[in-house]
C-alpha cells in the first residue's frame, strides 16, 4: 500500500499502476473485481459486470499492432454494455497486481500441498486453512503449512473444490493464445473446436468453443465467473468476434452457488451458426443446442468410423447427425435415430444442405428401436452407439454399466461376420477398462467375438493431462465381429 494527495479528496490508500493511474484500495483486493474508468482513476467495483457509469473514455497505453510503439490512446467504453472494458488495461492492470502482494491468501495443508505436487489443480476443502479474507471467485495466493508461497488460485467459497490452482501467474490472455496457437496444430478442415479445455489449458473452470467467429463460452467456477469481464477482452482483442455467449446452464454451477442462465455477453447472434465440420456444412445453435452448440468432442472420431464403415448403417443417439453425416459419405443407407423433434430438424438440414439424400432420420427412442430390429432380424454392416452420459456421478456407475450392458447387447444382435460396432460413453466415471469389460460380456451373451479396431478418446482439441484424469472423459471403440 501507498499514500497517494489528491486535493479536494484528501490522502487515500492504493497503489499507483504503471501506465494506467491510481487505485484506492484499503484491503486486499481481486483484481477480477477492477474495471478501468475515466481518466487516470480506477474504482474496486464489487460487480464486475456492472455497466460503467464514469465518463465514456479515458487515456490509456498500447502496445496493439499498429500503434506506434506504446503510444498514448484513447479508450472508448459502451455505457450499454455490461462488459465492454479496455483490453489492453485490463490486461495491464491485471497482470501487475498478481504480482503483488494485494492478493487475499488461503493456506493449504500438506496434503494440499502434495496434491498440486503432484500435479492437480484442485485443492478440496478439507485441505485448506478455513481462516481466509478471500471473497467467493477470489484471486488468491497459495500458501503450503510452512507459510511458503505456491502461487495463484481460484477460490470457492461454496465447492468442495475449495482451490482451482493457476499457477505461478495467471495470464488469462495468454493462455487463450496458446490454446489457439495449440488447436491451429490439431485442428483440420474445420471451422467450429473447443478453443480453452479447462484444466487442460490452465484455465480451470472455464471451456471456451469456437464456432467460426461466433465463441460460446462456459464460466463452470465462481473464479472464472467472475473473470467474465477479463475473459471476453482477451477475446474480442485477440479474435474480433461477431458475438460471444454465455453457455452457463451447465448443472456444476449450482455446486458453486452460481445462476444457471444463457446470454449474450458481446455482438449479435444469428441463429443457427454455420460452421465447416471435417469439410461439411453444418448449424450450431449456441443459444439452446446441445452443449455449447453442437458435439464438438466427437469430431475425430466420426472419420474414424467411416474408415470402416459400408452398406447399410445405423446410428444412435444421432443429434445433429454428426456420424450420420459421415456415414453416409460411404455407405448405401443410413438410419439415424434420436428422441426430440428440434434436433432432427437440424439433423435433416445438415444433411439437405451437405446434398445427403441417403439418411433417414427417425424421432424414436433409440433402446426401443434397437429392440424392434433385433426382433425383425434386421441385419446392418455398422452400428454407432453414442449415448449421453449414464453415470454422471459414482453412484451411478452401478446403473450405468448395466445400460452399457443392454444396448451394447441389442446393437451385436444386428450384426453378422464382418459388422462393425463404434460404441461411446461419455461418463468420465465409465473408465475405458470397464468400457471394454462391459462390451466384452455383452458379446459373450450375443454369442460374438469382438476384435478390437481401434481404441479411441476425445478430438485432440479437448486435450488430456496424465496427471489429471477428469480431463479424459470420452471413450470410443471401434470393434469388429469375426
Amino acid at each position: 500500500m501507498e499514500d497517494h494527495i489528491d486535493p479536494g479528496k484528501g490522502r487515500r490508500d492504493g497503489v499507483v499502476i504503471p501506465n494506467v493511474g491510481f487505485m484506492e484500495i484499503d484491503r486486499p483486493v481481486d483484481p477480477l473485481q477492477i474495471l478501468l474508468v475515466s481518466g487516470e482513476e480506477i474504482i474496486d467495483n464489487n460487480d464486475p459486470v456492472r455497466p460503467l457509469r464514469q465518463k465514456p473514455a479515458h487515456q490509456g497505453r498500447t502496445n496493439e499492432p499498429g500503434a506506434a510503439g506504446n503510444k498514448k490512446i484513447r479508450h472508448e467504453f459502451d455505457l450499454g454494455n455490461p462488459v465492454s472494458v479496455c483490453h489492453a488495461c485490463v490486461s495491464e492492470t491485471m497482470n501487475y497486481l498478481r504480482g503483488s502482494n494485494t492478493l487475499p491468501t488461503v493456506q493449504v495443508t500438506r496434503q494440499g500441498a502434495d496434491r498440486l505436487s503432484s500435479g492437480h489443480p484442485w485443492v478440496f476443502r478439507s485441505d485448506i486453512n478455513p481462516e481466509t479474507e478471500a471473497s467467493p471467485g477470489a484471486l488468491v495466493r497459495v500458501l503450503d503449512y510452512r507459510q511458503q508461497t505456491l502461487g495463484l488460485a481460484h477460490y470457492s467459497s461454496t465447492s468442495q473444490i475449495a482451490l482451482r490452482f493457476l499457477g505461478a501467474e495467471a495470464d488469462l490472455a495468454a493462455r487463450i493464445a496458446a490454446a489457439q496457437r495449440f488447436r491451429e496444430q490439431v485442428v483440420t478442415d474445420s471451422t467450429a473446436y473447443r478453443l480453452v479445455h479447462g484444466e487442460a489449458d490452465g484455465l480451470p473452470g472455464l471451456v471456451i468453443d469456437r464456432y467460426g467467429d461466433y465463441f460460446a463460452a462456459q464460466f463452470l467456477s465462481q473464479g472464472m465467473d467472475r473473470a467474465t469481464p477479463e475473459t471476453v477482452a482477451a477475446l474480442e482483442a485477440q479474435f474480433s468476434p461477431q458475438a460471444i455467449v454465455a453457455r452457463n446452464d451447465a448443472a456444476v454451477r449450482k455446486l458453486e452457488s452460481l445462476d444457471r442462465e444463457v446470454r449474450i455477453l458481446s455482438g449479435s447472434l444469428p441463429e443457427p451458426v454455420e460452421i465447416h465440420l471435417n469439410g461439411f456444412r453444418m448449424e450450431a445453435n449456441l443459444m439452446h443446442g446441445q452443449k455449447t452448440g453442437v458435439f464438438l468432442d466427437q469430431r475425430e472420431n466420426y472419420l474414424a468410423a467411416a474408415r470402416y464403415a459400408r452398406g447399410t448403417a445405423l446410428d444412435c443417439f444421432t443429434s445433429t447427425g454428426g456420424f450420420a453425416l459421415h456415414l453416409a459419405r460411404v455407405c448405401e443407407r443410413v438410419e439415424a435415430v434420436d428422441s426430440g423433434a428440434a434436433v432432427l430438424a437440424a439433423a435433416a438440414r445438415n444433411a439437405e444442405n451437405n446434398g445427403m439424400g441417403n439418411i433417414d432420420f427417425k424421432d424414436a427412442d433409440a433402446f426401443d428401436v434397437l429392440a424392434s430390429h433385433a426382433s425383425a432380424r434386421r441385419m446392418f454392416d455398422i452400428v454407432v452407439l453414442d449415448p449421453p452420459a449414464f453415470a454422471k456421478s459414482k453412484s451411478q456407475v452401478a446403473g450405468a454399466i448395466r445400460g452399457y450392458k443392454d444396448i451394447n447387447l441389442r446393437a451385436l444382435k444386428l450384426l453378422g461376420p464382418g459388422g462393425v460396432l463404434v460404441t461411446c460413453s461419455c461418463s468420465h466415471h465409465m473408465s475405458e477398462a470397464m468400457l471394454l469389460e462391459v462390451v466384452a460380456e455383452a458379446s459373450l451373451q450375443a454369442g460374438k467375438t469382438l476384435r478390437v479396431l481401434e481404441r479411441r478418446t476425445q478430438s485432440q482439441d479437448h486435450p488430456i493431462l496424465l496427471t489429471v484424469p477428469e480431463t479424459h472423459y470420452l471413450k470410443c471403440l471401434i470393434l469388429q465381429v469375426v
